[in-house]
Parts: C-alpha cells; sequence; structure tokens
C-alpha cells in the first residue's frame, strides 16, 4: 500500500509570459496583503482612521523585508561567504531565506517612524496589526513548500510532505513538514491574540506581546523538528535560544505594562473623531457621552429660560424683577392723587369764604 504524503511542486517558479511568478515571493506578497486588511479593520474598530495602517506599512514592510533577510544572512553566513559559495546570493531574497526575528525588529523601527509621521502611538498600532502579522506568517511559511526547505526529520505519517530536490546534501523521500507545523501554529495565535484582546480589552502594546510570547512558545517546539544546518549553542539551535529569551521579555512587558499603564487607549489618532466616520465603537462611547452632556447643557438653559418670561413691552426681564418698580409706581400715583385732591379741596374752602 502506497503512503499518502503531501506532494511538493516541481518547481518554485511559474511564468507568465516573460513575468517569472515564484511562489515564495507570492506567499510573501498575499501575506502582507491580509495583514494590512486585518489590521486596518481593527485599527477603524478602536477609532482610528481608515488607511493609516496601509500608510504605516509602506515604511514597515522594506524595513522588514531588509532586517529579515539581514537575519538570515549573519546567522548563516556559512552558506554565501563560505568556500565555493557566491556571496552575490546573499541579495536573491526570491530564493527564500528571511528571518522573522530579523524581520519583526527591522519592521518595528519601520512602523515606528511611520507612526510618528502620522501621529499616532506605536503601541496602539502593533496591537491593531498584530494578528494579521500572524496570518502573513502562516500565509508566508507556504512559500518553504515551494522552495522545499525548512523540512523536518525523516516520517512516514500521511501528512508528511515530499521533498524530491534537496540543497543541502539530503536524500528525496518524505519529511515531517514543518512548515505546515508553523503555518497552523500562527493561525491559533492569531485567533488567540483576537480571542484576548476582545475579552481584556489588552492595550498600550500587550496585544502584540502577547502575539509575540506565544509564537515564541511554537517556535521552540518546532525547531526542535527542522533538520537544515544551524548554529548550536549548549545542544540547542540558536533559533531556539532566540525564541526563549524573546519570549521571556514578551511576558515580562505584559505583566509590567498592565501593572503601569492599566486599559486601553482612550485617543489613537488624534482629530480622527472629526474625519466623519470612521470612529470605531470607542468613539461612538465618547460621541453617545458627549450628546449626553449636550443634552444636560440644553435642559439647563431651558431652565433658565422658563425662569425669565418676558413681559410685554420689555425684553428678558424677569418679573421678579419688575415687581418692586410696579409696586413703587403705584405708591406714587396714590400719593400724586392725593395731593391734588388736597389742593382741590383748598381752593374749594376758600371760595366758600
Amino acid at each position: 500500500m502506497e503512503l499518502a504524503f503531501i506532494p511538493s511542486p516541481s518547481r518554485g517558479v511559474l511564468y507568465l509570459g516573460p513575468i517569472p511568478l515564484r511562489g515564495y515571493a507570492f506567499c510573501i506578497i498575499i501575506g502582507v496583503f491580509v495583514a494590512v486588511w486585518l489590521g486596518n479593520k481593527r485599527w477603524i474598530a478602536r477609532g482610528g482612521r481608515s488607511g493609516t495602517v496601509a500608510d504605516i506599512a509602506v515604511w514597515a514592510v522594506p524595513f522588514g523585508l531588509i532586517g529579515g533577510r539581514l537575519y538570515h544572512v549573519i546567522t548563516d553566513y556559512q552558506l554565501y561567504f563560505s568556500e565555493g559559495r557566491d556571496w552575490v546570493d546573499a541579495f536573491k531574497v526570491w530564493e527564500g531565506g528571511l528571518g522573522i526575528w530579523g524581520a519583526i525588529a527591522f519592521g518595528a523601527v519601520g512602523a515606528w517612524i511611520g507612526a510618528r509621521r502620522r501621529g499616532v502611538p506605536m503601541p496602539a498600532y502593533a496591537d491593531a496589526v498584530a494578528p494579521g502579522i500572524a496570518l502573513a506568517q502562516a500565509i508566508g511559511r507556504w512559500g518553504n513548500w515551494f522552495n522545499q526547505e525548512l523540512y523536518g526529520k525523516p516520517t512516514d505519517l500521511p501528512w508528511a510532505v515530499e521533498i524530491t530536490s534537496t540543497a543541502d546534501g539530503r536524500l528525496p523521500g518524505t519529511y515531517h513538514p514543518t512548515f505546515l507545523y508553523e503555518s497552523l501554529w500562527c493561525i491559533g495565535v492569531a485567533l488567540l491574540v483576537i480571542w484576548a484582546d476582545r475579552r481584556f480589552r489588552l492595550g498600550h502594546g500587550r496585544a502584540f506581546a502577547l502575539y509575540v510570547a506565544a509564537y515564541c512558545a511554537g517556535r521552540f517546539w518546532i525547531e526542535y523538528m527542522r533538520v537544515d544546518d544551524a548554529h548550536h549553542i549548549l545542544g540547542l539551535r540558536l533559533n531556539n535560544w532566540t525564541a526563549l529569551f524573546v519570549f521571556l521579555l514578551a511576558v515580562l512587558y505584559i505583566v509590567l505594562s498592565a501593572r503601569m499603564r492599566p486599559g486601553r487607549e482612550a485617543v489613537v489618532e488624534p482629530g480622527a473623531e472629526s474625519a466623519g466616520g470612521d470612529a470605531g465603537p470607542e468613539g461612538e462611547k465618547d460621541a453617545k457621552e458627549d450628546a449626553g452632556t449636550a443634552s444636560a447643557d440644553t435642559a439647563s438653559d431651558a431652565t433658565d429660560t422658563a425662569g425669565t418670561e418676558e413681559a410685554p413691552g420689555k425684553t428678558g426681564v424677569p418679573k421678579a424683577a419688575e415687581a418692586p418698580e410696579d409696586t413703587d409706581d403705584a405708591a406714587a400715583d396714590a400719593k400724586d392723587e392725593k395731593d391734588a385732591g388736597g389742593v382741590k379741596n383748598g381752593a374749594d374752602s376758600a371760595k366758600k369764604g
């Protein structure tokens, strides 16, 4: 009985006429679009403007690609600078080789530059795009399938991946599809961050830190299954140590941030409330509070107006203020009439006399 397995493509590039379409690059491009799309939806839900995520991604993505390539070339320098190797291959990104650690680190620098230019807080932006980055990694890992690289130990499991062309001298056969394991793990990380963010209203970079910690936890055990050449320190692959170190930093950040800055940012993009329709649930909450304040002010004005009733011929004069004046006039008229009556009586008496 023939064993089932996941077949690998016979080649990692397709040609649309004279234009080569490489599977590895195609997966990365799709991943970027998914990350920006989901990040934009989450940013708007937090009260930001549509398009801000894409504008900042223009800075983050190139920085991320450069950082990912640098990390790969530095940690696997023997593939490009050892005897018999061509250093020009270090620039051939389409052939594979992007280190996620360098991509996230340099991508964060690019995002920081873009965030400062837009005047938005970097932690809030990172929280919005965190699940999208995880999904981008899940899609990007299938680029390794196109290149037949980064597979695990030999296995005869039904979901093993068939490797027909090896660049590391290993025999063709069926191996653990570590690219598939990591892809599925990243999907789980994205769902975890989305759930936790809704449940606990994570803010100030804690959603992003949760993504980092969860990814590192999965990368640690997946790294054990890989058989590609790597540097080892104290019996562990370099990426194992990196995952452990970054995991501890992410957990420490979550704990300290929750104590120092609890809750979530009230405003993620200044001026978004007046942009017209881009405010999310938090913006709607603020709008309701403003409406309540306006209603209270209107009620107060109505009360004041009710106590200031206009008298005929006079505008805006309170009745209470008019009463003393009317009383004084009446008393003066009565006195004048009395005096006039006295004069009249004196005249009549004089005539009679």
